[in-house]
């Protein structure tokens, strides 16, 4: 850990504890993690080992938010008191430490939690959280959670830590064992994966890099370019991202490539494109001939998707700031539309999702992405393919979006995703659905249609 600091008042706190802390506030006034995160951390010097420890507490407290409180509750004196946002945090993050880690000393989950309440706090409110977390450690069964046979939704939902309207969700999809699965998998840390970029590496290049440092790794089931790497962090970041050998991607989030199966030489869309991953590797997987136009309404996105394809020695993206209701580009042989979701595939490394997102959100969305798919089959030739895919696993944005695309256009049909991939992961309708309870995949659709040549 990093050497302890003294407020003004004389009392040491923990700098790494306190810029998590920092975090999980910005979090709740509405910032994404990983920015929340970054602003934290900006005017602070702090180790890439304590950086790993912070990323930790902030990304674990949050996603166990309710977990958390329904625990603390059981040991206030009033457990009907509302407490100050900040002292409810410091409270989580002290919790946290207790209940989820296991190379973090209670005793010093303790006195650093009540360090950071005196400082930021006053001293009475640090008696409280030492006497709070000690309860907690004298009563560990103290707590009881709702009993999962009579109420399973409601256990799920606070032993697990996901908001209510998703536990029934998935309750209706999966039933309960596997529900339970899928959120457990959601809660663990999740894994990096390294993209390949066969424009400047060869993979037995990247592999023998990573023997020779000790990194373990295996290869993406479904996309042998794929490597998924078996430790915390971006392991040789300067060696391989910065010099544009790998790219960081999940193996799902290239399988609606693979399904766009995009040619040399063809002319290809992106909509939405920011920040450019699948551009990257449609263009590698297109040997860097033909040209994709990279479409996003932000400009400052699109400065990532040009930066990006710059580190991969890609010159094939063209970039185009624009609302994609306004495009007026086309027609091409392939359109990849992946449109703005409620994003339930990744709540794994998007820690605030599950608090952000609300059933209105997904209501929202679906109209929008109904629109979207209508705009994007308008930009296709005769005969091209479109592939619509998502980063969620709702089915009303994505089976239900596709379904009723088709009724609105008979002059388009689904191509099974059967003949690029292997059969347990394309359900009845031809459709690409990966979970992370299978395959440790992030959650994710794509769906590939072709516009029938004469209808």
């Amino acid at each position: 850990m990093t050497q302890e600091k003294k407020n003004a008042s004389g009392h040491k706190f923990d700098p790494v504890r306190a810029a998590a802390l920092e975090a999980i506030i910005y979090v709740e006034q509405g910032e994404q993690t990983e920015e929340a995160i970054k602003n934290a951390i900006r005017r602070r010097s702090f180790r890439p080992i304590d950086i790993r420890f912070l990323q930790q507490l902030v990304n674990g407290t949050i996603k166990m938010r309710q977990h958390l409180d329904h625990e603390i509750r059981f040991y206030l004196a009033r457990p009907s008191i509302e407490l100050s946002p900040r002292l409810s945090n410091i409270l989580r993050l002290g919790f946290y430490q207790l209940v989820f880690t296991d190379r973090v000393p209670a005793a010093a989950a303790v006195s650093e939690s009540v360090n950071l309440a005196r400082h930021f706090a006053e001293e009475s409110q640090a008696r409280l959280v030492n006497a709070v977390m000690r309860a907690r450690l004298r009563e560990p069964h103290k707590v009881v959670f709702p009993d999962k046979h009579e109420d399973p939704a409601k256990y799920l939902s606070i032993y697990h830590s996901y908001p209510d309207y998703f536990v029934q969700y998935c309750l209706s999809e999966f039933g309960f064992e596997r529900t339970e699965q899928l959120l457990i998998n959601y809660n663990r840390a999740p894994r990096v994966t390294y993209r390949i970029n066969n424009l400047k590496a060869k993979p037995d290049e990247v592999t023998n890099i990573l023997q020779k440092n000790n990194v373990e790794f295996s290869f993406g089931k479904y996309l042998p370019e794929f490597i998924h790497i078996e430790m915390s962090g971006l392991p040789l970041e300067a060696e391989l991202i910065r010099t544009g050998k790998v790219f960081v991607q999940d193996e799902s989030a290239g399988l609606p490539v693979r399904l766009l199966n995009p040619k040399p030489g063809s002319g290809v869309v992106d909509l939405t494109a920011a920040p450019g991953g699948k551009s990257t590797y449609a263009a590698a997987r297109m040997r860097n001939k033909g040209r994709i136009t990279a479409v996003d309404k932000s400009h400052a996105r699109l400065k990532t998707v040009v930066e990006n394809a710059h580190r991969l020695g890609i010159k094939i993206i063209a970039p185009v700031a624009c609302d994609m209701a306004e495009f007026k580009g086309g027609p091409f042989d392939r359109v990849l539309l992946d449109p703005p979701c409620s994003g339930w595939g990744t709540a794994g490394k998007l820690a605030d999702l599950r608090w952000s997102k609300t059933p209105q959100d997904i209501d929202n969305l679906m109209k929008i992405q109904s629109k979207m798919i209508d705009r994007a089959a308008r930009l296709l030739k005769p005969g091209g393919v479109l592939v619509y895919s998502t980063c969620t696993i709702i089915r009303r944005e994505n089976d239900q979006i596709v379904e009723e695309f088709l009724l609105r256009n008979n002059n388009f049909e689904i191509e099974s995703a059967a003949q690029f991939f292997d059969s347990s992961l394309v359900n009845e309708r031809g459709f690409v659905k990966t979970y992370p309870d299978f395959d440790n995949l992030d959650g994710s659709f794509c769906a590939r249609l072709r516009r029938k040549l004469n209808p």
